[in-house]
């Protein structure tokens, strides 16, 4: 396998790993908002938004990354 089809392939595996992330963002939020308008603000919320912004960190490291192997590429 070519370095050039390697790079694309772990692209492809971080924009994936990325989907994946926004996907369960989106779904803890859901969850988040609709304890809110319950009116249980417990412990398993602050749990969420724990959650939720570790799950932010890690999607800003994936598009950290996904920026340094598309910059990969643009130099090879």
């Amino acid at each position: 396998m070519s370095k050039l089809d390697e790079i694309k392939e772990i692209l492809n595996t971080l924009r994936v790993a990325m989907s994946i992330s926004f996907g369960i963002l989106v779904v803890t939020i859901t969850g988040l908002v609709k304890r809110v308008d319950e009116g249980n603000v417990d412990l398993l919320f602050w749990a969420g938004i724990v959650f939720s912004i570790l799950i932010i960190i890690v999607i800003l490291k994936l598009l950290i990354k996904i920026s340094d192997k598309t910059k990969q590429i643009g130099g090879l």
